[in-house]
């Protein structure tokens, strides 16, 4: 477990590529921005990276967690919008996250995020409804709403909205789940891009994740990959769950 802490440290810390601030948005074209934004919603938007079945409502779920998000479509344009520096193929975004059981099968949950060496902000919630509890042989069924805003950039605002189900079937201590759903995503430019064109994209994203949750008591590590839009997210998160 150690060497799995010291991991999601490194990875959160270690951005060499991201080592600058989102600033010259207005060197972009229209299709540069939506390019961006398509991959920024991807990278940005909510990773539940728990199963469906509810807390309770004496449940708890926390932990730290790192998302590592595919950017290669927008590599090159990430040079423009930081204005220089190196091709960015990849993002990792770490967060806090904690969730609580309520009555009734449902839960919430919130993050917050700040990425090393960038301007970049992010915070998300979530709420989630077990419409099927679960047990020995039925698995449990869950619905999710979920909301993500980046902050911290002054040129761009941009915030996720997602709806999804997923499904999770339980084996002692270890918990597999699956997913689908959709995504939308409004990004908003401050600036006027190259050629004076207005910087803004709202469009939807389709979401399937699969992952697997394993309890050791004091200790809960979860693991998920996600493709939303096409794009590839995966995200560990290390923490406690009961």
């Amino acid at each position: 477990m150690k060497k799995l802490l010291a991991l999601l440290c490194t990875l959160g810390l270690a951005q060499p590529a991201m080592a600058a601030d989102i600033s010259t948005l207005n060197l972009l074209t229209q299709a540069d921005f939506k390019t961006l934004s398509e991959d920024l919603g991807a990278a940005l938007s909510y990773k539940p990276i728990t199963p469906a079945e509810a807390l309770g409502t004496t449940g708890f779920d926390m932990g730290i967690e790192v998302t590592q998000t595919d950017t290669s479509n927008s590599a090159q344009i990430w040079k423009k919008a930081t204005g220089g520096g190196d091709d960015i193929s990849k993002v990792y975004v770490p967060k806090l996250h904690i969730a609580k059981g309520l009555p009734f099968g449902i839960d919430i949950a919130a993050f917050y995020s700040k990425i090393p060496s960038t301007n970049i902000s992010l915070t998300g919630a979530e709420l989630r409804y077990a419409i099927v509890d679960g047990g020995i042989a039925m698995p449990a069924v869950a619905v999710r709403g979920s909301y993500t805003k980046l902050g911290g950039v002054d040129q761009l605002s941009l915030n996720t909205k997602g709806l999804d189900v997923s499904i999770s079937k339980g084996f002692a201590m270890f918990t597999p789940y699956a997913g689908v759903g959709q995504v939308w995503v409004n990004s908003t430019a401050s600036v006027n891009g190259d050629g004076g064109v207005t910087l803004s994209e709202k469009f939807s994203q389709s979401k399937v994740f699969v992952g697997a949750n394993l309890n050791l008591g004091f200790t809960n590590v979860a693991a998920e990959v996600d493709k939303t839009g096409g794009i590839q997210s995966v995200s560990i998160k290390l923490g406690f769950r009961f």
